[in-house]
């Protein structure tokens, strides 16, 4: 018999209730860091074998859980075993008092019935609940690290019907503005993962449902980072008047602190002004980003959809200053963000050779840029063509003529 506080107790109830299976929370520590077999799950939570402190780390992540929460779950097993697993109430007792006393504390019968009950009748999400979302949030925001957007998308199915689940339960003030603060960053994933697929129809829906939770949680930052990247649909995608208010508006909801909201607000304003023709407006645009980029740092700079790093700076210069035809400046920006990507990054790559390639037709050799786009998208995995890339690619082949046309026509054909 297992014990009721103990570790197998703990991460079953978190597995299930997340909706998994023991082979999708594998494949969830598997992500985390630490290559896992779906028996390793079942020996924990049948308690044939207890999580060794290899594996905390990566639990830590997947559960939700702190390593002190799993260590004292883990004691509690261990001592429960020592007492001989509990056959009797009377063994069961023993074992309680013996827990209490090692940490220091005198048992009062029935008070944790008492709090059981009490908890029971309590509306709204358990704080596990509240702190795995949050984790889940922390994971997915991560980006691709090598994986395919489909299966990205496909990793994050079971942590959404989850956070249906919990958002539709009713909750404490200041716990429901946290849940919508989480929803609209993970919803804000999706939909960057959808734009990237070329699902743009789908991308605008995700990115409206993250916004409507970004004001729900009163996060102006959130909400600025909503806006800024939703702004990026419609500006990859055909329509950068649109993408440039959606920008703007973004810009105003960061203020003037420097956030990766902002910069990025400032960066896709850039691009889209650019694209208008607008190019004293973007330039403006173009030496407000560059001002809060070197003033960012922390969390607001890591490598991540929430963050803006150099290296993404760099990936948005590029694009900008291809867009204004300063093709100087922008085979710097690329040289510099290439030297900054350091992750198996298929799509940042592919797209900076696409800006070098619009690059080389501005330059007047357009059959070296029609060679290189060709070249690149004939190089990408089936899941990368029909996205952001394509996109790209499509954009060069409308500005080319000729054999160089024709070249690039026929790869976009395959």
């Amino acid at each position: 018999m297992m014990c009721p506080h103990g570790i197998g107790v703990l991460l079953r109830t978190i597995r299930e209730t997340a909706g998994r299976t023991r082979d999708e929370q594998a494949q969830h520590m598997t992500a985390a860091g630490e290559w896992c077999d779906p028996e390793n799950i079942k020996r924990w939570e049948t308690e044939k074998r207890l999580p060794t402190p290899v594996w905390h780390p990566a639990i830590a992540t997947v559960y939700g859980l702190t390593t002190e929460r799993i260590r004292r779950a883990i004691s509690a097993s261990r001592e429960y075993r020592r007492q001989g697993g509990g056959t009797t109430k009377v063994k069961r007792r023993k074992f309680l008092g013996v827990t209490a006393a090692a940490a220091g504390i005198t048992a009062l019968p029935g008070i944790a019935q008492a709090r059981e009950g009490i908890d029971g009748a309590l509306s709204g999400a358990t704080d596990g609940d509240l702190v795995y979302l949050e984790s889940a949030f922390e994971r997915w925001r991560g980006g691709y690290n090598g994986r395919s957007p489909d299966l990205v998308l496909g990793e994050m199915r079971h942590d959404l019907d989850f956070l249906a689940q919990v958002l539709r339960r009713p909750h404490p003030a200041r716990a429901r503005a946290d849940l919508a603060r989480t929803t609209a960053g993970i919803a804000g994933l999706v939909a960057i993962v959808q734009h990237d697929r070329g699902d743009q129809a789908d991308a605008h829906r995700w990115f409206t449902t993250a916004g409507k939770a970004a004001r729900e949680s009163g996060d102006r930052r959130m909400t600025a980072w909503v806006l800024a990247r939703h702004a990026m649909v419609p500006l990859n995608y055909g329509a950068p008047e649109t993408a440039a208010t959606l920008a703007a508006r973004a810009r105003r909801e960061a203020g003037g602190s420097p956030t990766a909201a902002a910069a990025l607000a400032s960066a896709v304003t850039a691009r889209s002004l650019a694209a208008l023709g607008d190019h004293r407006g973007a330039r403006q645009a173009l030496n407000d980003v560059r001002d809060l980029a070197e003033r960012i740092d922390g969390q607001e700079a890591t490598d991540t959809w929430f963050g803006y790093p150099l290296q993404k700076h760099h990936v948005h210069l590029s694009q900008a200053y291809t867009l204004l035809r300063d093709t100087a400046s922008a085979y710097t920006a690329q040289e510099d963000a290439l030297a900054l990507t350091n992750s198996p990054s298929v799509m940042a790559r592919a797209l900076l050779a696409m800006d070098t390639a619009a690059c080389l037709r501005a330059d007047g050799d357009p059959s070296a840029a029609a060679d290189m786009a060709a070249a690149v998208f004939d190089r990408l995995p089936g899941s990368y063509r029909q996205g952001l890339v394509r996109s790209r690619a499509e954009s060069l082949h409308r500005q080319l003529d000729g054999h160089a046309r024709d070249r690039l026509g026929e790869v976009l054909a395959c």
